[in-house]
């Protein structure tokens, strides 16, 4: 049966394709969930409209990250912690701080977007990447001082 995708669909294709997959597979999986409709002509002018509607959409979300980037590019986060000896810190600053931080300064940014491999725990200056879009990251400069 051919179908057209109207989502990615691992291993079978990208959005907007014509695939030929199993009978079974279309109406068992395929199209009940509506990633997928049968390939008529009426469904390919619906799918074409669909699929540029969303390549608009996706443009103004990346024009507007870069925006955001930019204005990022220049934010100097500071943070103020207890240290313990050999300047040990108690606690650490997370994604979560750093989104909260930023939240306060009126940069709306979701903590999953905050690129931590894992917290920091040590003082110093350190660099943060925040992920603000799929092609789009920036960095963060964020400071953490003792208190």
């Amino acid at each position: 049966m051919e179908v057209i995708l109207r989502e990615d669909v691992e291993k079978v294709g990208a959005r907007g394709a014509v695939v030929k997959v199993a009978d079974g597979y279309a109406r068992n999986y395929l199209l009940p969930k509506r990633l997928a409709v049968a390939a008529t002509e009426s469904n390919k002018k619906i799918v074409e409209q669909e699929r540029e509607a969303h390549l608009r959409r996706e443009a103004k979300l990346q024009s507007e990250a870069e925006g955001l980037s930019e204005l990022l590019s220049n934010v100097v986060l500071t943070f103020k912690h207890r240290v313990g000896e050999n300047d040990q810190l108690f606690g650490s600053v997370t994604a979560k701080d750093i989104a909260d931080a930023l939240e306060a300064q009126k940069y709306r940014v979701e903590r999953r977007r905050v690129l931590l491999e894992e917290p920091i725990r040590s003082l110093g200056e350190h660099t943060v990447n925040v992920r603000l879009h799929r092609d789009v990251t920036s960095q963060i400069k964020v400071i953490v001082e003792p208190e």
